[in-house]
């Protein structure tokens, strides 16, 4: 007899980037979303990682509240990203509408592989 069930998909693995979007958005309570996201291979002498620069973009009042809320606690929060220490991260641009409520917030991301 033949089985009816088509086989599972191959399980892919989240890499560091998408890792990392997935908690920023955690991090503004879902309430962000992620509309440019650009990464540079980064290395110092003794250390090799890579650069993220990312714009979220909250629309919404209730959104942009979560987004101001972002802005004041990513620089010192914690991230738990796999084989990944924030070595720094900081909000580097906002770009805040009252009518309608809409805020775009680009910060930057410098995450250095654990050995």
């Amino acid at each position: 007899m033949f089985d009816s069930q088509p086989p599972a998909p191959p399980r892919v693995r989240k890499g560091a980037s998408e890792r990392l979007r997935e908690a920023l958005i955690a991090l503004a309570g879902g309430h962000g979303e992620v509309v440019a996201h650009r990464e540079k291979s980064w290395a110092s002498i003794t250390f090799a990682g890579s650069r993220h620069t990312l714009e979220l973009a909250f629309a919404g009042a209730e959104a942009v509240a979560a987004g101001e809320a972002f802005i004041a606690v990513l620089p010192e929060h914690e991230f738990a990203i796999p084989r990944q220490l924030v070595a720094e991260a900081n909000v580097v641009a906002v770009d805040h509408r009252l009518d309608p409520p809409h805020m775009a917030v680009t910060c930057e991301v410098l995450l250095l592989e654990e050995g």
